[in-house]
């Protein structure tokens, strides 16, 4: 089992910044990628951001160019930094991680419980 715990969400102005974090715990081997997804009040749960074991990262065309995925795999951190943010950006921002052999469609992934993030106009 892996355990993921997010932090830094919250309450921000438009076009104000957070740093959102998520720390990973367990059978860390058992994973080969991270992730952010954020579902909206009466929407889908979405895609925001991944990023392998190789680094190489994959975003939401919605968030390019103002959001960064990074990870620490000493510390088994991966970090959403969100930038020039919208009201639309709104959501439970939660974190993923993905299974060995697994898809980001898969259904036996872990999740994380989420964090509030409000953008205010």
């Amino acid at each position: 089992q892996v355990q993921l715990v997010e932090s830094g969400g919250g309450l921000v102005q438009s076009g104000g910044s957070l740093r959102l974090s998520c720390a990973a715990s367990g059978s860390i081997f058992s994973i080969n990628g991270m992730g952010w997804y954020r579902q909206a009040p009466g929407k889908e749960r979405e895609l925001v951001a991944t990023i392998g074991v190789s680094t190489i990262t994959n975003y939401a065309d919605s968030v390019k160019g103002r959001f960064t995925i990074s990870r620490d795999n000493a510390k088994n951190m991966v970090y959403l930094q969100m930038s020039s943010l919208k009201p639309e950006d709104t959501a439970v921002y939660y974190c993923a991680a993905r299974r060995l052999g697994s898809s980001w469609s898969g259904t036996n992934n872990y999740w994380g419980q989420g964090t509030q993030v409000t953008v205010s106009s």
